[in-house]
């Protein structure tokens, strides 16, 4: 459990430092946020209870506790030690008002109020209040009750001592979000919450956070006594592991706390989330750098001492050790050096050296204290450099050489004209029949079609020789121009659209999903840069004489006809059913049954032209969800994918997997 720090050195106003002034947040939010869309908006969530989590790291605090207002506001309460309400020495003003009214003012410079922090910059309070209609902050130190108010930055109602309180001390933040703003939403996402803190209670062990929605009643709580050791063990969840037992260090180094948790598993794919002060790092840094060089050497020393790996054989690769590798890596360092102010990449050179040293020690005593794991997870790096070999010779002997460089195009693939990538795209298009319209209806000039024969195969259990095996697959490969494995470079890409043009039934959706698994799994930095799209086509074409219409689902059909009714009513007519309106006025309704029943013109009007057509971007805006969905979806956990469709039967399409 999470032990807070009585006799810890004083915390006052003269530990914050100031830097500059407020002025300029309203006018860029972009700036300081990001956007001021839906990310901008749970950012600010964010900004204030990372500062609640420094204290939990800190060892101050034991609890997060956030509770979205029924009234619209967001209310975040920590147990930490409060925001100091002293006179702050440099502004005049109290040192609470100076953190809520003044850019660059917090804890995070000087090195007196956090020895480790996860925010940077230390804007995180006074931009939350300035992009706020409306901000209230209490804070209770020594059994009294401070409070101070603001509209939009400004203070309202100055700091007040309110009276004595049995509350325990801590920092209470409630902030209602400025609609001028965010015009796109003020309404916080309660899914969002939740993901956010069950991180911040995996990366920070022992601490309790909570989540309260007044606005249906829903709540959840996070306890992780594991920490990393237990966000491994969710990560892995529906994948066969190779041990139960998960490898875990803790370790000081000079000012440094180094956090690692790996266990294996029998898929193909690796899955490492890099953390220095509980920010994510998807890029990774020096920190990663030093666990994949320690986990090679390791890995590779082991097997020579115990002649897993023979005198003449070359030593396994990276990319084979880390096959079917999860780890999680946790840093903890007083001065984080991240590239720009989105914090994706870690730079602290020191901190690759600290990494490399606790896990050449220690994770080299786990494999001599655990030879059967240690034997399982080289027999698996072994089987992986061979399969790659394999996979270097199918490539080599099924394509001709250059092909997979983008410099050989499938026979099949009907190409644009267009040699820009920006206006070119390409529809992987299901059956002959549906391609065959598709060919003839297009805008040859930006639109190229690669039609595909049935089911492609399932990547998700299948290695790279496996795959050159399989024509739909190659011609994929062929198509985009980008390679794949040693040999992919996005800089290759072909077209700035890939989409995937399915039937709307059970069977379309099948096959979609089987492509999205490939092109994931396999070429996740095409679907990370926004470049891969679902075509939606029409369920319904409503024929009123010579005027078609057409629906893509059951709503949008009876919306149609009740638009119908509503204008022969106007007329004078008596009709009040859709059945009434098919009979009186000549209004036919017919359900397509799959793209091949479309002809070139009907394909054209309703899935290909850009003026009329809807496309859904497929995002990938949480990684770890998405790779959790492709497991219980293709994966081998036969459980799993049932409890996943009969969660949601009535509505499990692409479009709600949300990916």
């Amino acid at each position: 459990m999470m032990v807070k720090q009585t006799g810890a050195e004083s915390y006052d106003g003269s530990q914050i430092q100031v830097l500059e002034g407020l002025e300029p947040v309203r006018k860029r939010p972009g700036m300081y946020i990001g956007s001021t869309g839906y990310d901008g908006l749970h950012h600010l969530i964010k900004e204030i209870a990372d500062n609640s989590i420094d204290e939990a790291i800190a060892g101050y605090g034991s609890r997060v506790d956030v509770v979205i207002l029924a009234d619209g506001g967001m209310q975040i309460t920590d147990d930490g030690r409060g925001i100091p309400v002293d006179k702050h020495p440099k502004t005049g003003l109290s040192t609470l008002e100076t953190v809520l009214t003044v850019l660059h003012a917090g804890g995070k410079f000087g090195g007196g109020g956090y020895k480790v922090s996860s925010g940077l910059h230390g804007v995180g309070s006074s931009v939350v209040n300035a992009l706020s209609t409306h901000m209230i902050a209490e804070v209770v130190q020594k059994g009294e009750l401070h409070r101070i108010e603001f509209k939009t930055g400004a203070t309202v109602a100055p700091l007040k001592k309110v009276g004595k309180t049995n509350r325990p001390t801590g920092t209470q933040i409630t902030f209602y979000p400025d609609s001028s703003i965010f015009k796109e939403t003020i309404e916080f996402d309660y899914k969002w919450v939740v993901s956010y803190l069950r991180h911040q209670a995996y990366l920070t062990k022992g601490v309790f956070t909570s989540v309260l929605d007044e606005r249906t009643g829903e709540r959840q709580s996070f306890y992780f006594e594991g920490g990393i050791k237990s966000y491994v063990k969710n990560l892995n969840i529906g994948k066969d592991v190779l041990a139960d037992d998960i490898f875990y260090v803790e370790r000081q180094v000079e000012d440094s706390m180094i956090e690692v948790a790996v266990q294996y598993n029998d898929t193909y794919a690796e899955l490492v989330k890099p953390f220095a002060n509980n920010v994510l790092t998807p890029d990774g840094g020096t920190h990663l750098i030093g666990f994949r060089a320690a986990m090679t050497r390791v890995i590779n020393d082991y097997a020579r001492k115990n002649s897993l790996l023979k005198e003449k054989e070359d030593n396994l690769g990276g990319d084979d050790i880390r096959e079917g590798l999860t780890a999680v890596i946790l840093v903890k360092l007083p001065d984080p050096q991240f590239e720009g102010q989105t914090k994706n990449k870690l730079g602290n050179p020191e901190v690759r050296r600290y990494v490399e040293q606790v896990m050449n020690e220690y994770f080299a005593y786990y494999l001599e204290e655990n030879p059967d794991v240690a034997k399982k997870i080289v027999s698996k790096a072994l089987l992986a450099a061979r399969a790659r070999k394999a996979a270097r010779a199918a490539r080599d002997n099924v394509l001709r050489k250059g092909a997979l460089d983008g410099m050989g195009l499938p026979g099949k693939l009907w190409d644009c004209s267009s040699k820009s990538p920006d206006d070119s795209e390409i529809y992987i298009v299901e059956g002959n029949s549906a391609a065959g319209s598709a060919k003839e209806g297009r805008d040859n000039k930006t639109q190229a079609i690669l039609p595909l024969r049935g089911k492609v195969l399932n990547t998700e259990r299948a290695r790279l020789d496996k795959m050159f095996a399989n024509k739909e697959i190659v011609a994929m490969i062929q198509a985009f121009g980008v390679g794949i494995g040693d040999a992919f470079d996005i800089n290759g890409l072909r077209y700035h659209k890939i989409i995937i043009m399915t039937d709307a039934d059970v069977d379309g959706s099948h096959i979609a999903t089987l492509l999205l698994t490939f092109l994931y799994r396999y070429m996740k930095e095409v679907v990370e840069g926004g470049f891969v799209y679902l075509a939606k086509p029409p369920l319904y074409s409503i024929n009123r004489g010579q005027k078609k219409t057409y629906a893509y689902d059951e709503s949008e059909r009876d919306r149609i006809l009740a638009e119908i009714i509503a204008e022969k009513k106007e007329r004078g007519a008596t009709i009040n059913a859709a059945e009434d309106v098919m009979k009186q006025a000549g209004v036919t309704v017919g359900r397509f049954k799959g793209l091949g029943e479309m002809d070139a013109d009907q394909l054209w009007d309703t899935t290909m032209n850009p003026e009329n057509r809807v496309l859904i971007k497929v995002k990938v805006e949480d990684a770890e969800r998405a790779d959790a969905v492709f497991t219980k979806l293709m994966g081998d956990e036969v459980s799993l994918r049932k409890s996943f469709i009969q969660a949601g039967a009535k509505k499990i399409d692409l479009e709600e997997l949300d990916i």
